[in-house]
């Protein structure tokens, strides 16, 4: 398999880049709907921390793959 072009590489970690911050945006929204539907105030904190982990458990399979 032929090595990745630089631009490639550059596209790829680029993307890297946005991972975490997209999954603690998405599970803080998921989090705060959910607050709203159940009247709660503890599952936006909840869900900004499996946002969190989701997020480095991606960019660390990213990583992995070479």
């Amino acid at each position: 398999m032929p090595k990745d072009t630089l631009y490639r590489q550059f596209a790829k970690y680029s993307g890297l880049a946005f991972l975490i911050p997209l999954c603690v945006l998405v599970g803080y929204a998921i989090g705060y709907g959910l607050d709203k539907v159940f009247a709660t105030s503890f599952l936006k904190i909840v869900f900004l921390l499996f946002g969190v982990a989701a997020g480095l458990i991606e960019l660390v399979r990213e990583l992995n793959k070479g």
